[in-house]
């Protein structure tokens, strides 16, 4: 590859090729969704059907793709039909027997198997593909622009939707402070948490050093999190694109992509990707017949939640053991291996090709003015619509919540949102309209973080949530300084007094207290951002603490010791089966067709009696 004009030449013949004309040519196109949420949810056997029933029919005109995760995952496994001059067709939790009548109704007879299809909305009209439904309606795909539509493993269908465009013109057109110019002035920050502005980060490595490095955070170990793991599963070569683009930016000649080893099917699809790439010559030496060489390698993390902390990555990279390092001198002057190194998160990279595409205007006209662009988040927790979704920047909480979310199920009322893993916070449900950006978040306490975003409904503990994270977070210090190895223990046990119903306003205090020094003495950012569950929801649900310290209940009956077992006698008909399910012989005594009662000092707060009543005769205070 040596001009604009051969990769132009070598787009057109992929299109052809992959049936990515827009008009397709008289050829259908069936995406099965084949992430790791689809493959889980029984996606193989519904690919393997489809293209056994094609082949049977001899359907020449139709391709079966394997592709990424378009989002919605709660409807997996999902299959998506492209056939020429109709609109496109989402089918939904899909199964190997309903393919054979797809392909004899839809692909050969024309008409869709409605029964099949998403078929929601919460408008009431009825939604034949996902573009029409509420969930899909206000999102934005950048980022994720090609998940769904291409499938990762064929670099020729990356070519064929404009990949390595970006690459070619920067490196045939454009000098490198251009480049460093443009991602400066498109206000792209970065995604992994910090939003730190990533032109400039890039524009401090262009030092005259003579050997410098490029590398991408692909450990995504936050609770609840898969953002980046659907990018590189469902489109590996933007990273490398992106990538290479920085590393001719500020002169680097190699990169590295730290990536979990609990996402197998991610390296797969990135070792294809980087060996695909190599043949054709966008990695390597002398990329496009410029005298610029790069090359990228993949390291393996083996789930050190420290190592997703800029510094601790680099120094696990090494070949030492995942721990951070002083800052400054910071990555962009002294990195990997000593040498100026920049590092961004996948989702970040991401960005890099469309920005370089479209212009620093285009994606400054996305998002607030402080915030550009959009975010990718995984919903998740207790909402109707899980999954991934991609919104601009200043979306609000309620619109993500309520309209693409579908709202709370079950009937219960939305509670709070966890943003920003266990570095995060609690933004409660008066702060529902909050627009969802950095500089917004930033006034309540909050954190935009790398993009989970756990939804909480009001049967939910925050004492008990506060708990989860920190239980997590001291699982996964290092341990190298004594502010987070011993403060979070503290922190924790402190809450595990609260909840057991041993806790004290003076614990209340002491435990912000040690907060705050947490904050101000722990060398890297996982201990600094450890306490923010704990200073979230003690300012933003202080009377849950207070019920837990004073009043020595769980208003949410979550928390076990807190937890007082009754029988109503007006509701209880004697039928006998709280006392043949209790453990405890003697907690529950009666007689059939009498009330029965608990003993509460022999009650061990189980919960299983009133799991197995049906007549709701007892309740939890």
């Amino acid at each position: 590859m040596k001009s604009l004009a051969e990769l132009a030449a070598l787009r057109e013949k992929m299109k052809t090729e992959f049936n990515l004309r827009d008009a397709m040519d008289g050829n259908t196109r069936v995406l099965v969704g084949m992430a790791t949420c689809g493959v889980v949810a029984g996606a193989r056997p519904v690919l393997h059907e489809f293209m056994e029933e094609v082949k049977k029919r001899e359907l020449k005109n139709v391709a079966v793709v394997q592709a990424g995760c378009v989002g919605i995952c709660k409807l997996e496994p999902l299959v998506e039909v492209l056939a020429p001059g109709c609109e496109k067709v989402t089918y939904v939790k899909m199964t190997a027997e309903k393919v054979a009548r797809i392909v004899k109704e839809h692909l050969i007879g024309g008409k869709p198997v409605a029964e099949y299809t998403i078929g929601y909305s919460q408008s009431g009209d009825i939604a034949r593909n996902l573009g029409q439904t509420d969930f899909y309606l206000k999102q934005n795909r950048v980022a994720l622009r090609n998940s769904g539509i291409i499938n990762p493993e064929l670099i020729g269908e990356y070519i064929a939707v404009d990949g390595y465009e970006a690459l070619g013109r920067v490196l045939l057109t454009m000098r490198p402070e251009q480049v460093i110019d443009i991602i400066r002035d498109s206000g792209l920050r970065g995604r992994g948490g910090a939003g730190f502005p990533t032109g400039l980060k890039w524009q401090f490595a262009a030092s005259p050093a003579p050997v410098k490095y490029v590398c991408c955070n692909a450990d995504e170990g936050d609770p609840g999190a898969f953002m980046d793991r659907s990018i590189l599963e469902g489109d590996p070569h933007v990273l490398l694109e992106a990538m290479t683009i920085a590393g001719y930016a500020i002169g680097a000649s190699r990169g590295f992509i730290y990536v979990r080893a609990e996402y197998p099917l991610a390296i797969k699809r990135l070792r294809t990707a980087i060996t695909q790439s190599r043949e054709m010559n966008f990695l390597g030496t002398g990329i496009f017949g410029s005298d610029f060489n790069f090359d990228i390698e993949l390291r393996l993390g083996s789930g050190a939640f420290v190592c997703g902390e800029e510094t601790a990555l680099m120094t696990s990279i090494e070949g030492n053991r995942g721990e951070p390092r002083p800052r400054p001198p910071f990555p962009a002057v002294k990195g990997l291996f000593g040498k100026p190194t920049i590092l961004n998160n996948v989702e970040t990279w991401a960005n890099v090709p469309r920005i370089i595409l479209n212009g620093p205007e285009w994606f400054k006209s996305i998002g607030t003015e402080g915030s550009k662009g959009t975010k990718v988040f995984c919903l998740v927790g207790n909402i109707n619509n899980t999954g991934l979704v991609e919104v601009p920047m200043g979306t609000t909480l309620r619109e993500i919540v309520d309209e693409i979310g579908g709202g709370i199920p079950n009937g219960r009322k939305f509670k709070a949102a966890q943003t920003g893993g266990p570095s995060g916070s609690c933004i409660p449900a008066e702060y529902i309209d909050i627009p969802i950006d950095y500089e917004s978040l930033k006034v309540i306490g909050a954190m935009m973080g790398s993009g989970g975003l756990i939804i909480i409904d009001d049967s939910a503990c925050m004492v008990d949530i506060a708990k989860f994270f920190l239980d997590f977070t001291v699982d996964e210090s290092c341990g190298m300084c004594s502010a987070c190895r011993i403060g979070t223990k503290r922190l924790l046990e402190m809450l595990e007094l609260i909840t057991e119903g041993n806790g004290t306003v003076e614990t209340l205090e002491e435990m912000e207290e040690l907060c705050h020094h947490i904050r101000s003495a722990s060398l890297c950012a996982l201990g600094q951002t450890a306490p923010n569950p704990v200073l979230s929801t003690l300012q933003h649900f202080h009377e849950e603490y207070i019920a837990h310290v004073v009043e020595k209940r769980c208003p949410s009956g979550v928390c076990k010791n807190l937890l007082t077992y009754e029988i109503d006698p007006s509701k209880c008909i004697g039928c006998g089966v709280c006392k043949r399910v209790c453990p405890v012989d003697s907690a529950i005594s009666g007689v059939l067709k009498q009330p029965y009662v608990i003993d509460k000092e022999k009650c061990i707060k189980c919960g299983t009696c009133f799991e197995k009543c049906k007549f709701g005769a007892i309740s939890k205070k």
